[in-house]
């Protein structure tokens, strides 16, 4: 349980380089599909990237797995599948950013599969939250928990990398989470919880009545600018809101245009929503340069942000929201805000309550539909 840039993912792939030297089958799970091949695999900290050429195994893309030289096989899985876990079984295993998996119970699945050998083990590489999940994790009497910080590994991090991020995240909460790897507790005066969330966490959505696509655009683009919030809520047939995807980027307008696009088109959703404060007329441009169908509402912050997103709170309170698994940057994001002190970025909030006020709250005021 260590920071970014410590090494979390070289130490995952030097235990799972050594245990293929004795057991057979030592396999791998991602928090995604591409985090299992573009990190735990092709990284340049990942598997084919720390074996010498006669240790390297054969990456088999369409077999989801790695053939080694001495007849050990990892098998590739996914958190976002839980059940391609079912019935598999492990000797060792590797699972990475288990903080970030959407589904946590692809550990249980996990878990009941590893029963090889006389000693199964696994070892789980992750920057912290405080989940129910990962609690109970570290509560367990037979874990054993290592711990580092980013500051542990700065010699080998670029200098650009280490200015970067210090100057924006260092003394900050997330700072203290992302960079020291602290398990952190609710914040006093925050609109929502960890258990507000997780009382009403879902795995499914049921069939959904209106669905929409919020956006809360960044004012500049680039590498370090701030986010755009992208927040994809949906009105079920219960009356209930769900939560099914936050799709929040750094991208170009266009970028950001088009991820919600396709999110609005994939979904069939019925309109796209985006604060217009800095945008005005620029942000429906840019998203109708993309696709001229889309139903868009453009929506004006008139009032303050605690005071538009009090109802919001309220309504996960009365258990009326539900995230479809664990969205884990937009849940981080909520349980640290408070409004008028809270020292992170506010982009995913903002995109969620704007999404709820149009499908829970009849829309706000001072919207206007294209």
């Amino acid at each position: 349980m260590a920071g970014r840039g410590f090494g979390k993912t070289r130490t995952g792939a030097e235990w799972t380089r050594a245990s293929v030297r004795t057991f057979r089958l030592v396999n791998i799970i991602g928090a995604t599909a591409d985090d299992a091949r573009d990190i735990m695999v092709e990284g340049e900290s990942g598997l084919l990237a720390i074996c010498p050429p006669h240790e390297r195994p054969e990456y088999i893309p369409s077999k989801r797995r790695l053939a080694w030289p001495n007849g050990a096989v990892s098998l590739i899985f996914t958190a976002d599948e839980p059940e391609r876990l079912r019935g598999k079984q492990h000797e060792r295993l590797w699972a990475d950013e288990i903080a970030a998996w959407r589904y946590p119970d692809a550990w249980d699945q996990a878990m009941l599969g590893l029963r090889l050998g006389a000693d199964p083990r696994i070892v789980a590489t992750t920057t912290p939250r405080p989940t129910p999940f990962i609690r109970a994790l570290i509560d367990a009497p037979t874990t054993v928990v290592t711990r580092g910080s980013t500051y542990d590994n700065a010699d080998n991090l670029a200098p650009a990398f280490m200015e970067q991020i210090i100057r924006r995240y260092e003394g900050t909460r997330l700072g203290r989470q992302e960079l020291l790897a602290e398990l952190l507790t609710d914040v006093e005066g925050a609109l929502w919880t960890h258990a507000m969330i997780d009382t009403a966490r879902v795995r499914r959505a049921p069939d959904l009545a209106r669905c929409v696509v919020a956006i809360d655009p960044a004012t500049t683009s680039g590498e370090h600018a701030d986010e755009t919030g992208i927040v994809v809520a949906a009105k079920g047939v219960d009356g209930h809101a769900y939560i099914l995807a936050d799709l929040t980027c750094r991208l170009s307008p266009d970028g950001w245009a088009r991820r919600a696009v396709n999110a609005y088109n994939e979904l069939a959703a019925d309109r796209i929503v985006a604060e217009v404060n800095n945008g005005g007329d620029m942000v429906r441009q840019t998203i109708h340069t993309v696709d001229r169908r889309v139903a868009y509402r453009a929506v004006t912050a008139t009032r303050g942000k605690r005071i538009r997103a009090e109802p919001i709170a309220a309504l996960y309170e009365q258990g009326q929201v539900h995230h479809v698994g664990t969205l884990p940057d937009l849940e981080d994001q909520m349980t640290a805000f408070v409004a008028g002190t809270y020292d992170g970025r506010d982009d995913r909030v903002d995109a969620l309550v704007w999404a709820l006020t149009d499908l829970m709250l009849g829309g706000p005021r001072g919207a206007a539909a294209f």
